[in-house]
């Protein structure tokens, strides 16, 4: 049973923040993105969701300023988060550290280090090291003792994750000709119903 796109009560915040990215996905294509995924083709085969859910939980996190749709310089897509998206994370991190307590007996399975010191992160972001708020592109995330390295793909965006890099370093592929062809039938789509849309 899906969700409902509104929810009946307007006076809770909670319930605002869920129409943006409560559907199922979407969270999981912000957390992708602190990984340092940026292009169409790298969220699905990470997430192995269908391309069309991709494709609207994309231009959904657009619309709302989560994230900002770019060219980039080889002539694909690319989606970053925003100031706005950034502010997300604890909300992963916690939804991340609630996991690793309830679901992950072996431990956490991705450990979260200040870059600068290497020391651990605990639940509230606070380097152990030296006791500072660590923001997100100064936290290195790698595989915790919970960490299942058969569980993940082994092609170049998994294996770009599942090592020890920091959040929001982007996540360079090479591209198929194949790939390229998509982007750009994506694009041209995107462009029509940009195209078709009313102004304002």
């Amino acid at each position: 049973m899906t969700l409902p796109s509104t929810y009946a009560d307007r006076n809770c915040s909670l319930a605002r923040a869920l129409e943006v990215v409560g559907e199922r996905w979407t969270l999981l294509i912000v957390r992708d993105a602190f990984f340092g995924v940026r292009r169409f083709g790298d969220f699905a085969t990470q997430l192995k969701i269908p391309r069309a859910v991709l494709a609207d939980r994309l231009k959904s996190l657009v619309r709302e300023g989560v994230l900002t749709r770019d060219d980039d310089a080889a002539g694909g897509v690319e989606y970053r988060l925003t100031a706005k998206g950034v502010e997300l994370w604890p909300v992963v991190r916690a939804l991340m550290h609630w996991g690793d307590a309830f679901y992950s007996p072996s431990g956490v399975r991705r450990a979260a280090r200040h870059d600068r010191d290497g020391g651990l992160l605990d639940h509230e972001g606070r380097c152990q090291e030296c006791g500072a708020a660590v923001p997100v592109p100064e936290i290195r995330l790698e595989p915790g003792p919970g960490f299942d390295p058969e569980g993940t793909g082994h092609d170049p965006v998994s294996t770009a994750i599942n090592t020890p890099r920091r959040l929001l370093e982007p996540i360079v592929t090479p591209r198929t000709s194949s790939a390229r062809g998509r982007e750009a039938g994506t694009r041209r789509a995107a462009g029509t119903r940009r195209a078709a849309e009313p102004a304002g």
